[in-house]
């Protein structure tokens, strides 16, 4: 891990890109704290369940009646074998698309896991330093329990990612992602149609495959969301200016589901969709989600 200086952070968005989520700009204090310096690779998530046999959330049969309770009233049952156990795994379309419409590159995949990214055919044996992936909240909360650590705050998140830099886009600084796909593992080309892979790769990356920020931690920019410990909120920051966050989920778009944040990005993000690889960039997503671009990494309070 990596020890993080305290410090006060000035959150939130600072370009053009910004949505209404990442206002109004609110200042905390962060005390000292551990960061991971990597995701939680497949390598180190293997040992945990090795240890404690768990079971992820993906890899379990679907509960329709806890299922329904974020779903609009009278939304009818689906069929027993799409409630089976499986996760949300990316399929590149064939030709460009609507952005606006993301169940097109989006498949429920039945038997996809973080043993099986792609699906049931697929496995990790050449893929163990990648971060691990279709991990829910619950699982990373698991693992973190499991090593004596914690999911860090969305506001910690944010702070370790700017790596001491004030009022910078990414966090490496202001460079452009799209000027230098040295920086991270990111989406070049047409989302999600066409991916000229400059930065090296088509879906996750080994981690640490490209420079660490100022604070030496490792994708704080691409390659797997991340989860942190807040409720997602769409007006958090004008709620609260604690750095635990709001003590309520809310997101208008869906307002029934119990969602949590995600920062970072991931291999898919590009401008033209998501530019999910700016510091303050945030995404949520419910408890019980998993996809194949999402992971998480850990911290650690300094007392």
């Amino acid at each position: 891990m990596v020890c993080i200086p305290a410090g006060t952070l000035r959150m939130g968005g600072n370009n053009h890109q910004a949505d209404a989520d990442e206002f109004p700009n609110r200042s905390i204090d962060i005390p000292s704290f551990y960061m991971d310096r990597n995701e939680v690779t497949n390598r180190e998530f293997s040992e945990f369940v090795r240890a404690t046999k768990y079971i992820t959330v993906a890899e379990r049969d679907i509960d329709w009646n806890e299922m329904k309770k974020s779903l609009p009233p009278g939304t009818q049952k689906p069929p027993k074998d799409i409630l089976k156990a499986g996760s949300l795994v990316f399929k590149q379309t064939n030709k460009p698309v609507s952005l606006d419409q993301a169940d097109v590159w989006w498949s429920w995949t039945l038997g996809a896991s973080w043993k099986h990214p792609l699906g049931p055919e697929s496995n990790t044996d050449m893929i163990m330093d990648h971060p691990v992936v279709h991990i829910a909240w619950e699982d990373a909360m698991a693992y973190a329990n499991w090593v004596g650590k914690r999911l860090p705050t969305e506001a910690e998140w944010e702070w370790a990612a700017r790596g001491g830099k004030e009022n910078t886009i990414y966090p490496w600084g202001n460079e452009n992602i799209n000027q230098n796909p040295s920086l991270a593992n990111f989406w070049q080309g047409i989302f999600p149609f066409k991916n000229t892979r400059k930065d090296g790769h088509e879906l996750t990356a080994p981690v640490g495959s490209y420079p660490p920020n100022d604070y030496g931690l490792y994708d704080m920019a691409g390659n797997v969301w991340e989860w942190c410990a807040d409720f997602y909120h769409a007006n958090a920051y004008s709620i609260t200016n604690h750095i635990k966050g709001p003590d309520k989920s809310y997101d208008p778009l869906e307002p029934r589901s119990l969602k949590r944040v995600m920062r970072g990005g991931s291999f898919l993000c590009n401008d033209d969709y998501c530019s999910g690889y700016r510091n303050a960039r945030r995404m949520k997503s419910t408890m019980d989600s998993s996809f194949s671009h999402t992971g998480f990494r850990c911290a650690k309070s300094a007392n």
